[in-house]
């Protein structure tokens, strides 16, 4: 099992930033991947971005040169337990509640309560 707490959410005038937070604790030496989802179209959670534990990264187009996650370094180096996505030049679009995810080698995944973000003047 691996539990997920967010963090860093808010309110924040367009063009601004944040920076949003996600510790991962449990079972975490299985985890593979952890990322940002925000919710989409049905019942499907889109990608905002990702992250493996081998530095292999992925962004959603709309959040490309604008956000950038990344991960807390620890000594082993393969070790992903906390991940944050910082958020520039944020727009009313970008306005949504934000989850964190974990997927582990087994393919389980794993989502935390989610963080708001509201960006409006």
């Amino acid at each position: 099992q691996v539990q997920l707490v967010e963090s860093g959410g808010g309110l924040v005038q367009p063009g601004g930033s944040l920076r949003l937070s996600c510790v991962a604790s449990g079972s975490t030496s299985n985890i593979y991947t952890m990322g940002w989802y925000r919710p989409g179209p049905g019942n499907q959670r889109e990608l905002v971005a990702t992250i493996t534990s081998t530095n292999m990264t992925a962004y959603a187009d709309s959040v490309k040169g604008r956000f950038l996650i990344s991960r807390e370094n620890t000594k082993n180096a393969l070790l992903l337990q906390t991940v944050y996505l910082q958020m520039n030049n944020l727009q009313p679009e970008d306005t949504d509640v934000y989850y964190c995810s974990a997927r582990t080698i087994s393919w389980s995944d794993y989502w935390g309560q989610g963080t708001q973000v509201t960006v409006s003047s």
